[in-house]
């Protein structure tokens, strides 16, 4: 492949050679299955494995449930400092590669200006500047609910209709993920999104997510993360604990919905799925921790989010580490140059499916990070599909040891696994 070819609206694979990545211009017509498959289920069995996902996964469930696409990034409406704020987020999303600016670059543009403004505005006490400061902080606040609300409206169209598919789906791939054998670490679950799509998914499924939240009625952020797991006692068996399957630990790097900062403390607040409106269940009137939030504090702006950083990074720069990037279109510095940090280590690898790659901003980042035997890439609207991925790529869940005896047992006997299952129809 040509370096100057982009990657947008084409399907492009790369597994586990050093071949420059290659354009499938008939998936449909190729067996890859009998290629990614076992790829990816070795890859999943590494000593850690950690999943990061971006917006991809809730419009890709969102789609399988309404056929349209879910809730957009679009800007908000402002009108004091209006073409001060266009200018800098546009110039905002153009250095993250973008292009156009979305509701995180205003709100971050915001953030500044308010701050610069009541660093200027200390020292001359302006009166009309105080009222556009005013103005500018309550669009601000309005336009973050409204986009709330339309993330909310997101999670209620996937759980309103009569089609349960995309529930399906949702359950099916992150039990791909999470169906580890209980000896080895726990999967890592990252997710830049702001809705609630893989708590429902894990309520489904019957994971356990494990995160730095402490409390039941009110539960509290905390900054130490003990290292809390689940176990159980087998019948009859004194003092040896076993590790109990399908336990996640779970990392909201941009904040959530049900996030609120009040006096310093970060609470998570009962806020139903798809519930119709945020304010009506934050009523303490905390400021919602969705980043980049709302609050001047400078303190606050940074906390929770170097907490939850410092885990991801905790977690994947580490030796025989692999990681698996789901509709994430790599537009966050902060994301990728972990991400780089960890393919420093050679043991590591990173595996990219995405449905597209907008901007080639995944090729930018492999061809940046000069690492091509440790990056599997998966890219495309054939790869993409969460609904084709799931029932063709992604290792099935299963954990139990009646599952790899009897593939044992169908070699032995000189039988091709993968013909084995078209043939009784297991797909």
């Amino acid at each position: 492949m040509e370096e100057t070819e982009s990657w947008q609206k084409k399907n492009i694979i790369k597994l586990r050679d050093y071949k420059v990545p290659t354009t499938v211009e008939d998936p449909e017509g190729d067996n890859y299955r009998d290629q990614i498959e076992p790829w990816l289920t070795a890859l999943f069995q590494s000593e850690h494995l950690s999943l990061l996902t971006g917006a991809g996964i809730s419009t890709a469930v969102h789609y399988l449930a309404t056929g349209v696409a879910g809730a957009g990034m679009e800007g908000m409406k402002i009108s004091v400092f209006k073409d001060q704020i266009a200018k800098v987020a546009l110039e905002s999303a153009k250095k993250s590669g973008r292009g156009e600016p979305n509701i995180e670059d205003e709100i971050r543009t915001i953030n500044e200006l308010i701050r610069g403004i009541e660093i200027y505005n200390s020292t001359i006490n302006d009166f009309e500047l105080d009222l556009d400061l005013d103005a500018l902080k309550m669009e601000l606040d309005k336009g973050i609910l409204k986009f709330a609300d339309a993330v909310l409206e997101a999670e209620r169209n996937i759980t309103s209709g009569s089609n349960e598919e995309a529930s399906e789906y949702l359950m099916n791939f992150l039990l791909s993920f999470a169906s580890r054998i209980a000896t080895r670490e726990r999967l890592n679950l990252f997710t830049i999104n702001y809705d609630r799509i893989l708590e429902y998914g894990a309520e489904l499924a019957g994971l356990h997510l494990i995160d730095r939240f402490v409390g039941t009625i009110s539960p509290i952020f905390r900054s130490s993360r003990l290292n809390i797991d689940l176990h159980y006692n087998p019948p009859g068996i004194r003092g040896e604990p076993r590790y109990l399957e399908g336990v996640v630990n779970y990392t909201k790097l941009h904040g959530s919905l049900d996030w609120a900062s009040q006096d310093d403390i970060i609470k998570r607040f009962a806020l139903p799925y798809g519930a119709v409106s945020v304010s009506k269940y934050n009523t303490d009137g905390g400021s919602l921790m969705i980043y980049p939030n709302s609050s001047k504090d400078r303190e606050t702006s940074e906390y929770p989010y170097v907490e939850l950083f410092r885990d991801f990074a905790s977690s994947i720069i580490r030796p025989n580490s692999t990681v698996v990037v789901y509709g994430y279109s790599f537009g966050d510095d902060h994301i990728n140059r972990v991400l780089s940090d960890m393919l420093t280590i050679p043991s590591t690898h990173l595996v990219i499916i995405s449905f597209d790659d907008t901007g080639d901003r995944i090729k930018r980042f492999y061809s940046k990070v000069k690492r091509p035997a440790q990056i599997t890439l998966l890219i495309g609207n054939h790869f993409g599909d969460l609904k084709k991925l799931v029932d063709n790529y992604l290792p099935k869940p299963a954990i139990d040891k009646t599952t790899y005896k009897m593939a044992d047992l169908l070699r032995a006997r000189g039988i091709n696994v993968g013909q084995h299952q078209k043939e009784s129809g297991d797909e």
